[in-house]
């Protein structure tokens, strides 16, 4: 039985808090690796156009023999900065990344990037308003967005963003990001939740509330991602990590434990680039 909770966005679907991230993972093993998360429970899958393994966890999907209605499945438009983003451009490679998942809608699709210099984030927003309307993307948002781009959407369009996929873990918990969020009634999404391994996992902190616990330093950092209300999406091509990392659900933190989590965050606890200046 699937225990993972679900978050209810903006538009009135649900969403797993829990869900299975293939960055980084070759599009030759992603169907193994997809099918191992599947397996396991997991039913919400994240995936990009600039991963390059949307035909490998398409290929898991069907594998499944899952009905389509259990499974949630994102995927994400890579603004890159060789083009114009206009709404043909936006609607080829939306209609590429269906394709090479195999399917007739996804479940989130989400701008990649902001690339706030260029200016054109307005642009492919009325293009994803757009692909909403048909239904050929259930719920739509962004990924990597700050403040002032998300409060320029809410001003400028009808349609306020689902989701905001942006890195978060206790190192850089975004505590203020979360709070525009809550108050534009904005869904947060955390990419790297676990900060990328032992950095975060082996830190005294972590160690301690594990060990209390009796768990390991990942299931702590993603039970405490569960009860912020965020929802995470680890990485692991490792079917037994892969399990672990959703067996989160027979303990709760306590308001010590969280205090202690949230006490590691620092403004130079960023792992990932700098939204405000990417444009790679």
């Amino acid at each position: 039985m699937n225990q993972v909770p679900t978050i209810k966005l903006n538009n009135g679907a649900t969403m797993p808090q829990l869900g299975y991230g293939v960055w980084q993972i070759p599009d030759a093993e992603a169907e193994q690796a997809v099918g191992s998360a599947l397996e396991a429970g997991y039913r919400s899958i994240d995936t990009a156009s600039i991963y390059g393994n949307e035909t490998g966890t398409g290929k898991a999907l069907a594998a499944s023999g899952l009905p389509r209605e259990e499974l949630f499945v994102t995927t994400k438009l890579w603004n890159g900065p060789s083009e114009t983003w206009g709404r043909d451009n936006v609607l080829r490679e939306f209609d590429s990344s269906l394709a090479k998942l195999g399917l007739d809608h996804v479940d989130l699709y989400l701008i990649h990037w902001p690339r706030p210099m260029r200016e054109d984030y307005l642009a492919i927003w009325k293009t994803f308003e757009e692909i909403a309307a048909s239904g050929r993307a259930k719920a739509v948002g962004v990924s990597n967005f700050g403040q002032p781009q998300l409060e320029r959407l809410a001003a400028e369009s009808a349609l306020v963003p689902a989701v905001n996929q942006v890195e978060l873990h206790p190192l850089f918990n975004q505590a203020e990001l979360r709070a525009v969020h809550a108050d534009l009634g904005i869904a947060t999404e955390a990419w790297s939740p676990l900060g990328q391994g032992k950095d975060l996992l082996t830190l005294p902190a972590v160690a301690a509330v594990a060990a209390k616990h009796g768990r390991t330093g990942a299931q702590v950092v993603l039970r405490w991602h569960l009860q912020l209300g965020n929802i995470a999406i680890p990485k692991s091509v490792t079917p037994a990590r892969i399990r672990e990392n959703l067996d989160v659900f027979g303990f709760e933190l306590d308001a010590e434990d969280l205090a202690a989590l949230n006490a590691l965050s620092t403004a130079g606890g960023r792992i990932g680039p700098d939204p405000v200046g990417f444009d790679v």
